[in-house]
This record gives C-alpha cells, sequence and structure tokens, in this order.
C-alpha cells in the first residue's frame, strides 16, 4: 500500500513462511469473488500452479482453513473463502488501514524534509 512517499507492505509469518500479505489478500479477495482458484488467479494474471501453492501455504498456516473447495459437477463446485478465511481477510485488511492511519503524522513531519526528487549523482 502506497500513502504518498511511503510504502507499507504489511506480513504476518508463519515460522518463515508468509501466512498472508498483500498479495494473499488479494488472492483471497480473487478467489471470493470469482468462485474458483483457477479463475481468481487468471484474474490476477497468476499461473494455475502458483495460486494453488499459495492457497495450500496459507491453509496450512491458520488453525483452520481459509479456502475450501468442491470438486465435482454442479453449482457447488469451485472454490469459497471459509468463515475463517473471511475473518482473516477482514482482518488483515483492518490491520493495513491502522498502518496506514499510524503513519500519517510522522510522515506529514518526514516529507517536509524530503525532496521531490533526488538531486543528481556527484
Amino acid at each position: 500500500m502506497r500513502i504518498d512517499s511511503l510504502k507499507l507492505k504489511a506480513q504476518l509469518f508463519c515460522g518463515d513462511e508468509a501466512a498472508i500479505g498483500p498479495g494473499k489478500a488479494d488472492l483471497l479477495e480473487a478467489i471470493e469473488r470469482e468462485g474458483s482458484i483457477s479463475a481468481a488467479g487468471r484474474a490476477l494474471g497468476m499461473s494455475y500452479r502458483r495460486t494453488w501453492l499459495l492457497v495450500d501455504s496459507m491453509n496450512r498456516c491458520w488453525s483452520d482453513r481459509l479456502v475450501e473447495t468442491v470438486a465435482g459437477g454442479g453449482q457447488a463446485r469451485g472454490a469459497r473463502l471459509t468463515p475463517a478465511g473471511r475473518q482473516v481477510l477482514k482482518g488483515f485488511r483492518a490491520l493495513e488501514v491502522a498502518l496506514a492511519d499510524a503513519a500519517r503524522v510522522p510522515l506529514a513531519i518526514l516529507e517536509q524534509e524530503l525532496r521531490k526528487a533526488p538531486l543528481p549523482p556527484v
């Protein structure tokens, strides 16, 4: 997330693995919107394999699965967020907003001294 000249990137880790970050949150939103892991990946410009690896990683990092899949035919097939998935997504987006809000005042102070562009190299 970018606020003026500051870029914030929140990530929560499970051991050495990112349990959720901005990209995984975007993927969860796409799964919710598209109703399919592969369609969500296509919408985000990701390969099928990469999308599945990210979903697997998230499902392994949290106490409850974030995404559930239903194979086969019919309208029930596809993927959707579990209640835990919706809660984690909501909590992560709230964390991003809180971080951005907390950064505004110190950022304003720093930006008073920040050049619009760097001086040319010497």
